[in-house]
C-alpha cells in the first residue's frame, strides 16, 4: 500500500476556487470507495482555506489511477470540470506527503504561521473518517503522527505560544478598524455554530465581550448558545439584531449569503458604523457589502496579509522537528510494506523443514533423536532467517524494497502477496526436548508475525 495527496491550499490556489472544489467534501471519501476504484482509504481535510484528500492506493503502479479517481469524484461533487479541477491539485506522495501533513498540523502552512487551531482540525478529520469507515490503517497511522507531531512542536518550540489564529487576527484587525477599542461595549451577532463559531465565541469572551446573538441557518442557534452562552437568533429577529450590531462575524459557510442589498435594508436607519468579518470559506457575505455606507469588510484573504510574520528560530525548530518526524514514517512506511515479503520468505523456509521433518520422524518414529533432530533444525533455520529479514528491513528504510522482492522471486520463486501455505506439521511425539514445551514450533513463536528476527 502507497500513501498519496491531493491538495489545494490558499498558498497556491484562490479562496474562491478552493470554495468551489470544497463542495460535496463530505461524500467525497465515501463515494471514492464505493465505486471499487485503485484507492484503498481516504481521509479528507477541508477548512477555510484548504482542501486536501489523502489516499492510500494498492501499489505504486496505481497511484495515476487513484489521483484520476480522486479528480474524478471532485468533479462529480462540485460541478467544477475535470481538468480544472486537476489542475487546481498538487499531488503528494511518498515522505511529502507525511512532510506536508505534519507541517500543517503543526500550522507551519496556516495563513497564520503557528496557529493552534489547525491540529483539532486534522484529528477531527480522521475520526470523522474512522466513522464513516474510509480511514485505512495507513492513513489512520499518518494522521494519529501529525497529531504528535503537532503536539512535539507546541511543546518543544515557541511557536504558538502566543496563541495566534485566524479568529485572533480578524478580531485584531476589527479592534483598530472599531472607534471604541473596549469589545466589552459592543454587539456582536455571529453566523454559524461550527468549530469555529466556537472559537470565535472564546475569543470574544476572552475581551470582555458579552452582549452575543448567534443566527444559524440549520435552527442550530439555540443548542450553541445553551452550552456557550449568547442570544439565539430565528430568522425573524435576525434583522433587527444586524441593525444594531457593531460587528458581524460569518463562520457558517451556508449557502445563501447575505448580500449588499440585504445589509442596506436592514442598516437603513442605523447611523454607527458595522464592521463584518467574514471567515467562511464559501463567503457568508457578498463581497459587494463592503460598498455599503459605514460598513468595513474584514476576509481571510485581509487576515493572511495582517497575520505577523513568527520568529526564525521558532520556524526552524519546528521544520526540524516535522522533517524528522516525516522521515521516521516515511521509513516505517516502507518497512511494513517489506512484512508480506518476510512473511513469505520464512513460511517457505519453514514449509521446507516441515517436509524434512516429516521424513525424519518416518524414518525414527517415536524416538528421541527425532526431537533433538527437529529442535535443531528449527534453531537453525531462525539462524539463517535473521540476516535476510534485517536486510529487508535495510532495504526498505533506503527505499529498494524493490529489489529484495525481485530477488525472492529470482532465486525462490516466492511472490510477496501471494505467500506459499505452510503445511501443518507432523504432531510430535513422545518427550519433549529440555526445556520445550512440548510444542515443535514454540522456539519459532512469532517467525510469521513479520517481527523481529
Amino acid at each position: 500500500m502507497v500513501l498519496l495527496s491531493l491538495i489545494a491550499t490558499h498558498s497556491d490556489v484562490d479562496l474562491e476556487t478552493v470554495a468551489r472544489l470544497s463542495a460535496g467534501a463530505s461524500q467525497v471519501s465515501s463515494s471514492l470507495l464505493e465505486t471499487g476504484s485503485a484507492v484503498s482509504g481516504s481521509v479528507v481535510l477541508a477548512t477555510c482555506n484548504r482542501f486536501e484528500v489523502y489516499c492510500e492506493a494498492k501499489s505504486e503502479a496505481d497511484i495515476e489511477a487513484a489521483r484520476s479517481a480522486v479528480v474524478a469524484e471532485i468533479s462529480r461533487h462540485s460541478g467544477l470540470s475535470k481538468d480544472l479541477v486537476s489542475r487546481s491539485f498538487t499531488t503528494n506522495t511518498g515522505e511529502s506527503v507525511a512532510k506536508h501533513l505534519f507541517a500543517v498540523g503543526a500550522g507551519l502552512d496556516s495563513a497564520v504561521v503557528g496557529e493552534r487551531e489547525i491540529a483539532g482540525q486534522v484529528r477531527r478529520a480522521l475520526i470523522e473518517a474512522q466513522e464513516k469507515g474510509t480511514a485505512s490503517g495507513g492513513l489512520t497511522r499518518l494522521f494519529q503522527t501529525a497529531s504528535r507531531t503537532a503536539k512535539d512542536v507546541g511543546a518543544l518550540t515557541a511557536l504558538g505560544k502566543r496563541g495566534l489564529s485566524i479568529v485572533s487576527v480578524a478580531l485584531e484587525l476589527a479592534t483598530d478598524l472599531s472607534v471604541d477599542l473596549d469589545w466589552r461595549n459592543k454587539k456582536v451577532v455571529v453566523f454559524g455554530t461550527g468549530a469555529y463559531a466556537g472559537a470565535t465565541m472564546a475569543l470574544l469572551k476572552e475581551r470582555g465581550c458579552t452582549d452575543i446573538s448567534v443566527y444559524s441557518s440549520s435552527d442550530r442557534a439555540e443548542s450553541f448558545t445553551a452550552s456557550r452562552g449568547g442570544t439565539p437568533l430565528t430568522r425573524d429577529s435576525l434583522p433587527a439584531a444586524l441593525a444594531a450590531a457593531d460587528v458581524v462575524i460569518g463562520c457558517s459557510g451556508s449557502d445563501s449569503q447575505v448580500s449588499a442589498k440585504d445589509i442596506s435594508r436592514v442598516r437603513a436607519n442605523s447611523n454607527k458604523p458595522l464592521i463584518i468579518i467574514d471567515l467562511a470559506l464559501t463567503h457568508d457575505f457578498e463581497p459587494a457589502v463592503r460598498e455599503v455606507d459605514g460598513v468595513d469588510l474584514i476576509t481571510l484573504e485581509s487576515v493572511r496579509l495582517a497575520a505577523p510574520a513568527e520568529q526564525a528560530e521558532s520556524l526552524k525548530q519546528a521544520s526540524g522537528i516535522v522533517a524528522d518526524a516525516a522521515k521516521a514514517f516515511s521509513e516505517l512506511q516502507l518497512s511494513r510494506q517489506m512484512d508480506s515479503a518476510i512473511v513469505a520468505l520464512r513460511r517457505h523456509t519453514l514449509n521446507v523443514l516441515d517436509s524434512e521433518l516429516e521424513k525424519v520422524r518416518a524414518q525414527h518414529g517415536c524416538t528421541g533423536a527425532a526431537e533433538e533432530v527437529e529442535f535443531a533444525m528449527r534453531r537453525m533455520v531462525k539462524q539463517l532467517l535473521h540476516v535476510p529479514t534485517v536486510r529487508a528491513r535495510e532495504l526498505a528504510a533506503s527505499g529498494q524494497q524493490d529489489d529484495y522482492i525481485k530477488g525472492l522471486e529470482a532465486l525462490f520463486g516466492i511472490t510477496p502477496d501471494q505467500p506459499v501455505t505452510r503445511r501443518p506439521a507432523a504432531p510430535a511425539h513422545g518427550s519433549a526436548h529440555p526445556g520445550h514445551n512440548g510444542d515443535p514450533e514454540a522456539d519459532d513463536a512469532g517467525t510469521d508475525t513479520a517481527q523481529s528476527a
